[in-house]
């Protein structure tokens, strides 16, 4: 059992009695203390004493501790509690709205006192156990890559997915072609209550009316149907809003009513999943035209994630393409070709339409021309920028191609290696012999 850490206090504190008389208090209780008698010293000490808690007086010389409240920020800050001598309602009021964690008035119960700090503490604590526990949540699913980025637009994006994940909410994914929406799909369900569970994705723009229900719901005595394999997992409707409109009132039954009844069958089978869908358009707009059903969209979008474009995160592009050139280096097993000033003049001029899914089409581009010796961004933008770069012969077209496709599945599976043979329909044992044959690194593929 790991031993309790001893628990941080800054005290900030004019008088130099009560200062001592609070370090004495503190420290046969048991912490760990450090003392100013000047708020104006705080932020010197405060990245490197790391306390967890800060214990300060209301009227001090210079800068109160009203104002030091103010300077602090609350996202990173430990939480405040103030003590004065001449508090009253009124300030301890405006203490709290400001965000002060407690106010003690002078002279103190050393019990009441300590009781407050532990509590302030101990909330510190928590607070930063859940940062690191996100942190390692963002590790574990690849959403770090998945996502990658370092502009607000995308660390927004991650924390959303981060703090959805566990609801088991309806979520529907808004976003231009290309943004990741499967990709964020994939991070909620791997995310969330049921990761083991499996994710059936359905591309609802090719759904026909005619045999939908034998193909979806089964039949008695027969196949099980498609939708059925969701249970105890994830159902992704991609696209939905091109689903044809008799399907969508056979899809929106099975989503309220959580079950399906096979063809010939006299009893429904229940189902349990979740629902995430996702759009490239205004699905209000597709309501309005006649091609998507209100109350399939009320119970799509309980919650609403908007992804943003590669051009409201142009910031991000140069990070993304370096993680492309990177992996596709392994991939055909070249080196990563370097980023020339007029190279990243171009990526950076670019408007995108495609967004990250283009991004990584043109990287992958570049890797192929620098394989063969030459190339550069403005060529690999060229959509005909392949048209010379092809393998000599087929043999070597066939492995390039097996390399790319099986590195791929290697990725986006991360290493599951059932998973991968199942993706890529054939047994375990001849995508063992395929990795080996074509010298794939899986390591180096995750």
């Amino acid at each position: 059992m790991t031993p309790p850490t001893t628990p941080r206090i800054l005290i900030v504190e004019d008088d130099k009695a009560m200062r001592l008389s609070l370090i004495d208090l503190l420290e046969v209780s048991g912490w760990q203390v450090e003392a100013l008698p000047r708020a104006e010293r705080l932020a010197g000490r405060l990245a490197e004493f790391q306390p967890d808690v800060i214990l300060s007086d209301v009227r001090m010389p210079g800068m109160s501790g009203l104002d030091l409240l103010d300077s602090l920020d609350r996202d990173l800050s430990p939480p405040l509690v103030l003590i004065s001598a001449h508090g009253d309602i009124a300030m301890a009021v405006d203490a709290m709205q400001r965000g002060a964690y407690s106010f003690v008035e002078k002279p103190y119960e050393p019990r009441r006192l300590l009781n407050i700090l532990r509590h302030a503490a101990d909330q510190h604590a928590m607070r930063r156990t859940t940062e690191r526990l996100k942190s390692r949540l963002l590790q574990l699913s690849g959403l770090d890559r998945v996502l990658a980025g370092r502009t607000l637009e995308s660390a927004a994006l991650r924390e959303e997915v981060l703090n959805l994940a566990q609801s088991g909410a309806a979520v529907m994914l808004q976003g231009e072609t290309g943004t990741g929406k499967e990709l964020v799909a994939r991070a909620l369900h791997d995310l969330g209550a049921q990761p083991e569970g499996p994710f059936l994705a359905l591309n609802c723009a090719v759904l026909a009316v005619e045999g939908f229900e034998a193909g979806m719901f089964g039949m008695a005595g027969g196949a099980r149907g498609r939708l059925q394999g969701a249970d105890g997992g994830t159902l992704f409707l991609d696209e939905f809003c091109s689903c044809p409109i008799p399907v969508q009132a056979k899809l929106l039954r099975v989503i309220e009513d959580k079950q399906v009844l096979p063809l010939g069958a006299e009893a429904p089978v229940p189902l349990r999943f979740r629902v995430i869908s996702a759009t490239n358009e205004d699905p209000a707009q597709a309501v309005r035209e006649g091609r998507l059903r209100a109350d399939l969209l009320y119970r799509l979008n309980t919650t609403v994630i908007a992804l943003p474009t590669l051009r409201q995160r142009r910031d991000d592009v140069m990070l993304l393409a370096a993680r492309f050139l990177d992996e596709f280096a392994r991939v055909y097993e070249t080196r990563a070709p370097d980023l020339m000033p007029e190279d990243s003049a171009a990526l950076l001029a670019h408007d995108w339409p495609g967004n990250v899914r283009e991004l990584r089409s043109v990287c992958e581009r570049r890797v192929l021309m620098a394989r063969r010796g030459g190339g550069s961004m403005v060529q690999a933008l060229r959509r005909d920028a392949l048209a010379d770069d092809v393998p000599d012969t087929l043999r070597a077209a066939v492995a390039t191609f097996e390399r790319e496709l099986i590195a791929k599945a290697i990725t986006a599976h991360e290493g599951r290696m059932e998973a991968v043979a199942e993706a890529l329909g054939i047994g375990r044992r001849t995508l063992n012999e395929k990795i080996v044959k074509l010298g794939l690194d899986k390591e180096a593929l995750l």
